[in-house]
Parts: structure tokens; C-alpha cells; sequence
């Protein structure tokens, strides 16, 4: 993955499904891009779960995804929350970067679709196998 075609075609591909609107196409997505044993992290996870857990006197833990299954729920769950009403979609910011070998960072925004007003971003830093299909995300939002 240290073609720097290969990484942006992986990072556009990677961004389309979040912003799929066809469910067939988007598991399709899902599918192609992931290995069967992938695993998504959100690594730091909304504040409501962070409270939860504070009340419960234990760190808060991350959020993972298994499996295509999973994966599947949870880039359908984003695109309804966050891209089903046509009043955001997400996009690239900046190139993606080589972190290591098979290794690489994502860094993207969520933006309106009238004016492109950002609203959102985040940062995701994905392992690829030797194929080029994601093993692990590392999902970090806020990051900037």
C-alpha cells in the first residue's frame, strides 16, 4: 500500500461506503474492503457512554465492531445518522498518509451539502493486509 494511487483509491473507496445510500451497494462496499475478521474501533466514544461508565467507576471503554456483519451495522447506522437526510455527507480532507508499512491515516470531515460548512471530522488510521483490505480502524473523532 505504499503506491500513493493505491492509498487514495483504498481512502476514496474506504469513504464511499460511509456515504452509500443504496444498502445492497453499501454491504457490497463493506464486503470488498474489509477482511471477513476486521475490526473497527471507535476509540474514543461519545460523551453519554464516557458518563455511563464514570457512574459505574471504570474507564471508558472503546466501541468495536467484528466481522462484516458488524461492520455492516455500523457504517448503516452512521450513514442514517449522519447522511440519510441529504443535509451532510463526508469528505476526505487532505491526502491520505503512509503511517507504515501497511499502514495509513485518514483524515476526513463531515460537511454540509448546501454550503460545505464543516460540522464534524475525525481521523482513522486503518491496517491493510497484504491485499489491501482493512484489518483494523482505528477510528478517532474529533481529532484534528
Amino acid at each position: 500500500m505504499s503506491n500513493p494511487l493505491d492509498v487514495k483509491r483504498l481512502a476514496d473507496r474506504y469513504l464511499a461506503q460511509w456515504n452509500e445510500p443504496d444498502p445492497e451497494t453499501r454491504s457490497a462496499l463493506v464486503r470488498e474492503l474489509w477482511t471477513s475478521d476486521a475490526v473497527h474501533v471507535l476509540v474514543d466514544p461519545p460523551q453519554e457512554i464516557r458518563d455511563a461508565a464514570a457512574a459505574l467507576a471504570v474507564p471508558a471503554p472503546p466501541l468495536e465492531a467484528h466481522g462484516h456483519d458488524a461492520l455492516d451495522a455500523r457504517v448503516t447506522r452512521a450513514y442514517e445518522m449522519f447522511v440519510a437526510a441529504g443535509e451532510h455527507v463526508f469528505e476526505i480532507v487532505g491526502e491520505p498518509s503512509v503511517l507504515l508499512a501497511g499502514v495509513l491515516g485518514i483524515r476526513w470531515s463531515m460537511v454540509t451539502t448546501g454550503g460545505r460548512e464543516t460540522v464534524g471530522g475525525g481521523f482513522d488510521v486503518l491496517s491493510v493486509d497484504d491485499g489491501g483490505r482493512i484489518r483494523t480502524d482505528h477510528q478517532f473523532i474529533g481529532a484534528t
